[in-house]
């Protein structure tokens, strides 16, 4: 997989000296890396770009050990006279491929930033090209475990079958992942940002780290501060929870859905019929279809069923997202009105709007019939990560009880929640691994830049607030906002990280911002 970034050149080969970091070597990208970047990458852009795989230890206390390789893309400066250094882009996840973020750096940046700097995307340890982590050798292995795993199971039978499952997929895991699957934390990651850092020639780390990202920049600042110069961390993650109580972040994480699920009804029902499909009542509509379909599924004029699951996992989605508000809600329409013959007269396919592609690759579904023993090409980095970093009880023994605690306290989200790292992580092969716990409080030469919204479904405004205390030096800017991460939709947001990114001037702690776009409006 890694002879397929550069074109012309193999697999990362090993270092001599573990002391030395050799200078990355950039070369042309590969044809196929180049032909999956999005249309809004011109031809000019592209031919601007190269590609690098980075050498890394798989084990950082074996220096001198077995290497792993680093994927990674430049897009290089405009005034490269003038460049302050290069800044790197995590996107996420984890499990996010954050290969061809440097390709679209203007979704983020504006012209000042991308004439001083290079920016590079890279694909963390086992994800994507560099080397993916993958449980299964087949397609159809992942399907026949995957089919019995719900992503919200209710019934007894259900349960059995998801928990029985997760433990089959987590078997799978210790017989194929092979020698990342014991190397895959954040403190891992963040030591091969470090040895990226040096090839590439830098000084001092600039880092722009997103929603997980927000993991790796905080980790960096505590275990090397002095090594950065400007960290920008969007969409926060609370680091000393999440690395000291899985459970209880979890559990935290629900809650953050359903805020920003309460306030995304309450701004449909505030705009209106006119500009909000599903308003009127918003609420108590959403409300009574979870009552409906937890006894049956709707069926749309198209012939599509959808049900409760459908319903969560899709406004689970949808929230990350602004954009994606209006055909949620033109969607949940559609499922009210199905369920509610009364209203069949203003019903018409046209008003139908479709279950969009899966929004993630977890557990490799895909919706066409394989071939018999299809590759399997998705990786299983996201829990490889989570079960690594996240301490989780060694049993579901308890399972069924928290999920039901969770739900009571978080009606929507609360067992949605716990179908995932909950129900996977407590028998994840790995034992002791080699993650940062802390301490987070190290003080770095400028402040960490932290931006929270208000309404992030994801890692709630709480913990982009914990994030700025628990570091040593930060500063916090908020967003009146909804959805997941907020850099490139808010000109006020971006014009502060601008500043910092290049003359260091960080913004007023407490500072708050406007989106550029509300959504309804």
């Amino acid at each position: 997989m890694l002879g397929t970034i550069v074109s012309g050149l193999g697999t990362a080969s090993a270092q001599t000296d573990a002391a030395a970091v050799r200078p990355a070597a950039w070369g042309q990208c590969a044809a196929d890396v180049l032909a999956g970047l999005p249309a809004s990458v011109t031809p000019e852009e592209k031919a601007r770009l190269s590609c690098a795989v980075q050498d890394v230890p798989v084990d950082h206390s074996r220096p001198r050990g077995d290497k792993t390789g680093i994927a990674m893309m430049k897009r290089p400066a405009n005034d490269p006279a003038h460049k302050i250094g290069t800044i790197f882009l995590n996107p996420g996840g984890p499990g996010g491929s954050g290969l061809t973020r440097g390709a679209t750096a203007k979704n983020y940046f504006g012209q000042q930033v991308l004439d001083r700097f290079d920016v590079v995307g890279f694909d963390p340890r086992g994800v994507a090209r560099s080397a993916p982590l993958r449980c299964f050798r087949t397609k159809e292995e992942a399907d026949s475990v995957n089919a019995g795993i719900y992503s919200l199971p209710i019934t007894k039978d259900e349960i059995t079958s998801t928990i029985r499952n997760s433990k089959v997929y987590t078997d799978y895991c210790k017989i194929n992942a092979g020698p990342l699957l014991n190397h895959m934390s954040t403190e891992a990651v963040v030591r091969d940002l470090d040895i990226m850092r040096e090839s590439v020639g830098d000084k001092q780390l600039n880092f722009v780290g997103f929603s997980y990202g927000t993991l790796i920049g905080s980790t960096y600042a505590n275990i090397f501060p002095h090594r950065a110069r400007a960290i920008v961390i969007d969409g926060n993650v609370d680091p000393q929870l999440r690395l000291t109580n899985g459970t209880e972040y979890d559990r935290q994480r629900a809650k953050g859905f359903e805020i920003a699920l309460d306030a995304m009804l309450k701004r449909c029902d505030s705009a209106g019929a006119a500009k909000c499909a599903f308003a009127g009542n918003a609420r108590q509509k959403f409300e009574d279809m979870k009552v409906a379909l937890a006894k049956a599924p709707a069926t749309l004029p198209n012939g599509t069923k959808v049900t409760l699951a459908d319903v969560v996992g899709r406004v689970a989605g949808d929230l990350y997202s602004v954009p994606r508000f209006s055909t949620l809600v033109a969607w949940l329409q559609s499922v009210h009105t199905a369920l509610n013959p009364a209203a069949a007269a203003a019903f018409s396919t046209q008003s139908v709007v479709d279950l969009p592609a899966p929004l993630n690759n977890q557990g490799g579904r895909m919706d066409v019939d394989p071939l018999p023993d299809t590759p399997y090409t998705v990786d299983d980095s996201y829990y490889a990560v989570n079960c690594t970093d996240k301490p989780f009880a060694r049993t579901n023994r308890l399972w069924e009880q928290t999920a039901t605690k969770w739900e009571k306290e978080s009606p929507t989200f609360g067992r949605y929640q716990a179908a995932s790292d909950l129900v996977t992580c407590p028998t994840w092969p790995t034992r002791h691994p080699d993650r940062w716990i802390g301490p987070w409080n190290r003080k770095t030469a400028n402040p960490v830049v932290v931006v929270g919204n208000y309404y992030d479904p994801a890692t709630q405004y709480l913990f982009s607030q914990r994030m700025a205390k628990q570091l040593g030096n930060a500063r916090l800017i908020s967003v009146d906002s909804f959805g997941h991460c907020i850099l490139g939709r808010s000109a006020g947001t971006d014009a502060a990280v601008a500043k910092y990114l290049l003359d260091l001037v960080a913004p007023v702690d407490g500072s708050v911002y406007q989106p550029n776009v509300q959504p309804f409006a």
